[in-house]
């Protein structure tokens, strides 16, 4: 029997390609996630390892406000000069060196436009010198205040070279110094971990980055021989107190080398969650290439059972098959995935700006084992239905010249009903029901379940379906013959179908979301915003872009401007919680200029919304506790609660907060006009003046609210390319599909050739089918996603989004682009066809 499936298998190498190929490029993003992953675990362990090779104890104050990794920026709390002082005097340390590290200096390069990055902190720090990891490669440290030195990829980046004029944006507006060094590391590293990085004096790093004279953000202390990091780190802890943190260099690399992996792992299982999804499309198409398989071995299946096979035996044979495809492909779909991930890595680092240095890309034992676990698993749970199908098949079928009929469809109607019936129960409560910890998984859940149920009910609907879409072709006789061929074995073509529908549901599903938000955000914005200018930049690393407060008094002083205002932000802690919190100069004037009234905050005065308000008990008078980024905790009492988006920001704090703030300079710009004054008058004004802030721009109310809107459209490309594994593989079922059917129908190929259907009648009959169940499927993922997108919109309305906004013009061009891979994935079936011996053909058994 085993022999007999072997040469089976080998007897039908298409089918061994088609349905193993679903399952390397499922198997492929599995493998490709995790090496990907792997390879960046070890890159940053490499990167903290060697950044603190030179620290054997380091000493910092404990942040005013803790921020994981990916969730924000942490601000550094001020270390005084006197604990400097203090641990240079304890007994086993060698030196004690006082650093300035924060985020926050940002170079303008010399083409004018501020440096940008994707990711790594832009630090400035102060100059302590050269050592064995930090080494000069041109110039020398600045000496003078208004010098600076520079990493080389820093240097590379902006184009200057030693003894240029260098603009530098910090806490404080632009100041330009002359670089007279630039640096690199241990190793001819141009950097670490692509970190842009500008060291000043220490005064000057002081004022700068922090703000503050004789402070610093940590200490890095050397150990005197025979002590070692450990002991010298129990010694110092007690002896500085609680309120800071003494950690060895070990421990610190390993801490921001977990904090990075947190992040990290986030990513993975986003990637993994494509790859599940790529892998459920794909148990459709070997599912489907089992079940035509088994319906085209159905006299060779009869003849093992009349001479002796058991109905086990039978069954074994099939999965055996499934086995042997689902091994090839994981060894194929792992060795992809080593190359995926290899190229993953690469685009990550040069996104990083080039500055990452990628360990060796290594293959993890969890790569390897995943890809033989869901390459056969996925695989032999697509067959199991076939394989109890091909036992079922009696021996008398071996005189048979029929194949097996199609069943009712009762049963897998029913079922699919019930299926459907509970996804969507789950999907409800999910949404529309406070279910605790448990709502994402009944989200997720509830979606799946009703993929299926959906699946089960498709071969329902696709014969009427599928023959009114048919009669668009059926004005000739290739195309009525294609009509009749998509529609005559409807499970067939709903399995096919389903597997194209989960791809474009999930994308449709995404896109009336995120259009609906888009929508709702233009809508809300119309009615809220009234300034006419507004003042912002691209956040393209931690920290946003931000411009010089003294700007705000100039706007409002040019001729036709209402008012002015600068708006501020912070991450803070309110009673053990972390929320974001907003503040201006003058929340009477930003009243004016958002379009509403207010009166001027006192310094212990906060404004609240009345949502905000509700939420947290607080009223008229409340007195709320606040600890911001920087400084010690204010007790503020509530002066004013607003309606809700009359003024932005649920928490507005007064003026006198913001030098607690880890931003210090305003991040947002509004400019309200005077009735009838023209923006094109005002608005070059108000850029002229910008001109010593390059991260930011002066724009009209509409483009302002456009670019907002733009970056849901940034969302829908991001899952449009990670969906598109799927719909490959979904068209890859189309094919295959087509492919099998032409071998199945051999025989009526030949007959329909003999009775003078022409080779070309006979593409056009193919090409019909594949479009009609292509576009089938697409319409199925469209109707399916437009709901399903619908459902989570109007779930999230209290979350900001208003209105249900249908992408008609986007349905309208997946259906169309359906078409067109209908049209594509027949090309191969089409030509194999029409080359079909017609005699051949006809004595084919």
């Amino acid at each position: 029997m085993l022999r007999a499936t072997l040469k089976s298998l080998l007897a039908r190498k298409l089918r061994l390609i088609l349905s193993g190929l679903a399952v390397v490029l499922g198997v492929m993003f599995v493998s490709g996630a995790l090496v990907l992953t792997d390879t960046l675990n070890r890159t940053f362990d490499s990167i903290f390892a060697d950044a603190y090779s030179t620290t054997d104890v380091s000493v910092s104050a404990k942040p005013k406000i803790e921020v994981a990794e990916f969730e924000g920026e942490e601000v550094a709390a001020p270390l005084p000069a006197s604990v400097v002082d203090k641990i240079k005097s304890q007994a086993g340390v060698r030196s004690a060196t006082g650093r300035v590290d924060t985020d926050g200096a940002r170079v303008i390069g010399s083409d004018g436009k501020v440096l940008t990055s994707m990711g790594p902190p832009r630090i400035g720090s102060n100059w302590t010198g050269t050592d064995e990891f930090l080494q000069l490669r041109d110039g020398r440290g600045p000496d003078a205040a208004g010098e600076i030195a520079m990493n080389a990829t820093t240097a590379e980046l902006s184009g200057y070279r030693i003894g240029d004029r260098v603009p530098v944006l910090t806490q404080q507006p632009k100041r330009e110094f002359t670089l007279v060094g630039i640096w690199g590391y241990a190793g001819d590293r141009d950097s670490i971990g692509g970190l842009q990085e500008v060291a000043f004096t220490t005064p000057v790093a002081q004022e700068l980055m922090l703000g503050e004279k004789d402070v610093f953000t940590s200490v890095t202390v050397r150990t005197a021989d025979g002590v070692s990091p450990d002991e010298l780190r129990d010694r110092l802890a007690p002896v500085l107190g609680g309120d800071y943190q003494v950690r060895t260099g070990e421990q610190l690399a390993a801490e921001n080398s977990a904090s990075i992996k947190e992040g990290l792992g986030f990513f993975n299982q986003i990637l993994l969650g494509f790859a599940g999804i790529a892998l459920f499309v794909g148990i459709f198409l070997i599912l489907n290439t089992f079940s035509i398989v088994v319906a085209q071995r159905t006299r060779e299946l009869a003849l093992l059972r009349a001479m002796g096979a058991s109905r086990r035996q039978v069954i074994n044979s099939v999965l055996v098959e499934a086995v042997i495809v689902g091994l090839i492909a994981a060894v194929l779909g792992l060795a992809a995935g080593v190359g995926a991930g290899a190229g993953l890595g690469a685009l990550f680092s040069s996104a990083g700006g080039g500055g990452l240095n990628l360990a060796p890309i290594g293959v993890p034992l969890s790569a390897v084992i995943s890809s033989f676990l869901v390459g056969v698993l996925v695989t032999v749970v697509a067959a199991v239905l076939p394989a109890l199908r091909a036992s079922r098949i009696a021996p008398v079928a071996a005189m048979q010249d029929v194949a097996t009929p199609d069943r009712p469809l009762t049963k897998i109607t029913v079922a699919g009903g019930l299926v459907t019936s509970a996804g969507a129960a789950a999907l409800g409560v999910g949404l529309f029901a406070d279910a605790g910890d448990a709502t994402l998984y009944l989200i997720l859940g509830g979606v799946l379940v009703t993929f299926l149920g959906i699946a089960l009910l498709t071969p329902l609907i696709s014969r009427p379906v599928v023959s009114l879409l048919g009669r668009l072709f059926a004005w000739s006789v290739p195309g009525k013959l294609g009509r009749l061929n998509s529609g005559r074995n409807p499970r067939r073509t709903a399995i096919t179908a389903a597997a194209l529908m989960v791809g474009i549901a999930l994308v449709t599903g995404v896109t009336v979301v995120m259009d609906s938000a888009k929508g709702s955000l233009k809508s809300e914005a119309a009615k809220i915003l009234k300034a006419q200018i507004m003042i912002s930049g691209d956040q393209n690393g931690p920290r946003p872009p931000t411009f010089d407060p003294a700007v705000v008094d100039k706007i409002a002083k040019i001729s036709g401007v209402r008012a002015s205002a600068g708006l501020y932000n912070d991450l803070v802690s309110i009673d053990g919680e972390q929320q974001y919190v907003t503040a201006s100069e003058d929340l009477a004037v930003m009243a004016q200029a958002y379009g509403t009234t207010a009166p001027a905050l006192r310094d212990n005065q906060i404004a609240v919304s009345t949502p905000e308000a509700t939420e947290q008990g607080w009223r008229t008078g409340s007195q709320v506790t606040i600890q911001a980024s920087r400084g010690e905790q204010h007790t503020y009492t509530v002066a004013l609660v607003f309606a809700e988006n009359s003024l932005p920001g649920s928490i507005v704090l007064p003026a006198a907060a913001i030098k607690d703030f880890g931003i210090t300079q305003p991040v947002l710009g509004f400019v309200r006009l005077d009735d009838g004054v023209a923006v094109s008058s005002v608005l070059p004004q108000v850029k002229d003046l910008l001109a010593d802030s390059p991260e930011v721009s002066a724009t009209d109310q509409q483009t302002f609210v456009n670019a907002q809107a733009a970056q849901f459209d940034q969302i829908i490309t991001m899952i449009q390319i990670l969906l598109g594994l799927a719909i490959l593989i979904a068209v890859l079922g189309v094919v295959n599909t087509l492919a099998l059917s032409v071998l199945e129908r051999t025989r009526e190929l030949g007959l329909l050739r003999a009775v003078g259907l022409g080779r070309a009648q006979t593409m056009r009959m193919v090409t019909v089918e594949a479009v009609v169940i292509s576009v089938f499927g697409a319409l199925l993922g469209v109707v399916v996603g437009a709901g399903m997108g619908s459902a989570v919109a109007h779930a999230l309305e209290n979350d900001g989004i208003t209105q249900i906004v249908l992408p008609w013009a986007r349905m309208g061009t997946y259906l169309g682009l359906a078409a067109l891979v209908g049209v594509i994935a027949a090309v191969a079936p089409a030509i194999r066809a029409a080359r079909l011996n017609v005699l051949g053909a006809i004595a084919h058994d």
